[in-house]
């Protein structure tokens, strides 16, 4: 293809195309002469029909006649083999396989008699350190309220788990076993992947009787938003259409070069290859915290908010703006106080982040780090304003 994505004809491929030679020695009777005729119909017809069939423009691999020369050249040729897609999925699910886990766990619930029951759930993983990291969702370890953690890896071990960290907001969440020399997959770069790739789904669906399942199919869509509950909305996921089901959260989904890019964490129940994972690159910098310092803090603002939808709702008001955050209270001798916030603005992005709500801005915050500035734009008074503030202070 060109520089405007147009299909360009190579000029070194083309079919030869050679015209039926027939020669006549000797002279023949007429009924000879009659049957030379209609046999030589019939081989033009044939010839005829074989060239039409090659003349004729397709979409795919077929031929243009070049009007210079007596030659058919292909159009828009696609070299494709099936067998690369095959072996692309089986060298990648060897690669990765062994770093696939397993989860179960114990959640206590309330019955519809409110009292306390053991709910048992199955998830899968992806070891990120040798020395007993996994990364999963959080809901897979019950947004942290799991009473109990067991993780099982492809040698048939089974270990008992601790959760280090959980953030429901993000939909991910670390677990701890007591291991060394554990196999570590290869993270990959999520910023770095387009629609049409190829990819590879590892995990367990409706449990561990299919445990290890190996999906593939492509990326089907990037930035993708999906509700998973009232006030939560997972934003930036990559949507792909290797099939995923209840079991497969948590797991790997991975490029052709077996590195993870995604943690696979939904699918769309009323439709069939609709699934989403979390972009790999969003854990990253929560995967090192974690291993260097047990855990992980957000940067935090000092401020207490709501979105303006439910504030005006709740109020029975209308505001000249529709979406951001507004300011009910910012506390004292915090980042957002120095910065000179006050209580009724309106914060509508960071940097470059538009601010729907308190939850937009909470997964905004894992941007940045202790000591990182930001740029805020608030509205005050219905003037809109820039405000930078420093983020000095870990909650």
């Amino acid at each position: 293809m060109d520089e405007n994505n147009n299909y360009k004809i190579p000029e070194d491929i083309y079919i030869e195309r050679e015209e039926p030679i027939i020669e006549v020695k000797k002279k023949r009777s007429f009924r000879g002469s009659l049957l030379s005729y209609i046999a030589l119909a019939l081989v033009a017809s044939l010839v005829g029909g074989i060239a039409s069939a090659f003349v004729t423009p397709r979409l795919y691999g077929g031929v243009l006649p070049d009007p210079n020369a007596n030659k058919y050249v292909h159009a828009a040729p696609v070299n494709i083999n099936t067998n690369d897609s095959i072996n692309t999925v089986s060298a990648v699910a060897k690669k990765a396989m062994n770093s696939v886990v397993g989860i179960t766990t114990v959640e206590e619930v309330q019955d519809f008699f409110f009292l306390p029951q053991n709910v048992e759930g199955v998830g899968s993983g992806v070891i990120v350190d040798g020395n007993g990291y996994i990364l999963t969702n959080s809901h897979v370890v019950a947004d942290g309220n799991a009473k109990s953690v067991n993780v099982l890896f492809e040698n048939g071990d089974k270990k008992p788990g601790t959760v280090m960290w959980n953030d429901s907001i993000l939909d991910l969440a670390i677990v701890k076993v007591d291991a060394v020399g554990l196999p570590v997959a290869d993270l990959g770069d999520s910023d770095d992947i387009e629609i049409g790739e190829i990819v590879v789904a590892i995990g367990n669906p409706l449990g561990l009787e299919f445990q290890r399942t190996v999906t593939s199919g492509i990326i089907s869509g990037l930035h993708r938003a999906i509700q998973v509950s009232r006030n939560n909305v997972i934003e930036d996921l990559i949507q792909t259409d290797a099939s995923i089901n209840p079991g497969n959260s948590g797991g790997p989904l991975l490029n052709s070069k077996g590195e993870v890019i995604g943690i696979n964490t939904a699918k769309i129940k009323t439709a069939e290859g609709l699934g989403f994972s979390i972009p790999i690159n969003q854990a990253k910098t929560v995967i090192e915290e974690v291993i260097k310092n047990g855990t992980y803090q957000t940067v935090f603002m000092g401020i207490s908010g709501m979105s303006l939808e439910d504030y005006q709702a709740a109020l029975g008001i209308r505001l000249s703006n529709d979406k951001g955050v507004i300011l009910l209270e910012v506390s004292e001798n915090s980042p957002a106080q120095r910065a000179g916030l006050l209580n009724g603005d309106i914060i509508t992005k960071i940097d470059d982040v538009e601010i729907d709500n308190m939850t937009k801005l909470k997964k905004s915050l894992y941007r940045y780090k202790q000591g990182d500035n930001a740029s805020l734009t608030i509205k005050r008074t219905n003037e809109e304003i820039n405000v930078d503030i420093e983020f000095t202070q870990i909650r």
